[in-house]
């Protein structure tokens, strides 16, 4: 496993991170596994975990907390967010500071995310929705300063809207937050004009979520794709995205390398992206935690490849279902 910093932090951090979504909430997640799944990653050297208080309404929380305890041995980082008060993803324009993050939800949900983690403190405090309009008003940044001081995190990030990085560079270059996690793959290219420009000014870190576009991107998703009912998948996948989106995965499919399954492709797609502190796949088996963290050992793409994959950028806009 290769480590690289995290912004102004300066925390050494795995390329390969883990991404908690999957285990707190979805279909076919079972805790056992999950925690194997876990053990496995912190063995092959990763030490960076993303999870929030909405991944299984703290489930996902408690999990990480096991993990750091039955670890105490070793410096495992980890990051959680925050709900924003009206429970909505992801946040629209008209959405304000008070409606999302006020001061007392800030309080009471930085306390039930270490009451579920079991945790003294987390290392990345991260608002789980954001809009750059909640800058002109800086009680957001006040609360934040203080449960910093007592101790109860260390860093402060924010979670950027699907198909919207511009709506957080104006977070950036306000100096007054650490780290940022945007959806960054093959297909949205995007962060690169704008994002990634005011994180390398600004010394601010980039967490790299969603590198396999839900599935997409892994190359194992057909037209005839169903989860099982009450999957979240199934709210993202209509017919309309599904289609689409395997038929630009379709067109990826030439160019995977012999002995590189296309989900390997997508994780060193990001890896030759030098602005990328780390990028968090969501795995809840161990052999997928054994093929994804590879991939930091195996390194970057060839540049013929890279520039070819560059080809297939993918702006999209946010819908009623993109979320």
């Amino acid at each position: 496993m290769k480590f690289r910093r995290l912004g102004r932090t300066n925390w050494q951090i795995s390329e390969i991170g883990y991404g908690m979504w999957g285990m707190g909430g979805w279909t076919g997640s079972d805790d056992d596994e999950s925690l194997r799944s876990l053990q496995q990653a912190v063995d092959l050297g990763c030490n960076f975990f993303d999870t929030a208080w909405g991944y299984g309404a703290g489930k996902s929380e408690s999990l990480l907390g096991k993990l750091v305890r039955a670890n105490s041995d070793k410096k495992l980082y980890t990051a959680t967010k925050m709900p924003p008060k009206n429970m909505k993803w992801p946040s629209k324009r008209e959405y304000t500071l008070e409606d999302c993050f006020p001061g007392d939800h800030i309080q009471r949900y930085v306390a039930k995310s270490l009451k579920n983690a079991g945790l003294d403190s987390f290392d990345l405090m991260q608002f789980h929705t954001w809009e750059d309009s909640w800058l002109k008003d800086d009680r957001w940044f006040a609360n934040m300063t203080d449960l910093k001081a007592q101790g109860l995190f260390h860093a402060i990030g924010i979670s950027m809207n699907r198909w919207e990085p511009w709506n957080g560079v104006k977070a950036v270059e306000s100096g007054l937050i650490d780290a940022v996690q945007v959806i960054y793959n093959i297909f949205d290219q995007n962060p690169k004009c704008e994002l990634f420009g005011a994180c390398r000014e600004h010394n601010v870190g980039v967490i790299a979520r969603v590198p396999f576009d839900e599935g997409t991107l892994t190359g194992t998703l057909t037209k005839e794709s169903r989860w099982p009912r009450g999957d979240w998948r199934n709210t993202y996948f209509v017919p309309e995205n599904l289609n689409s989106s395997v038929e630009h995965a379709e067109k990826l499919k030439p160019l995977v390398p012999d002995g590189m399954t296309m989900a390997q492709m997508a994780l060193r797609f990001i890896l030759g992206e030098p602005t990328v502190s780390t990028i968090i796949p969501g795995m809840r088996k161990a052999g997928h935690v054994e093929m994804n963290i590879a991939t930091s050992d195996a390194g970057p793409l060839d540049a013929a490849l890279m520039s070819e994959l560059a080809k297939h950028r993918w702006d999209r806009e946010p819908t009623a279902w993109s979320q």
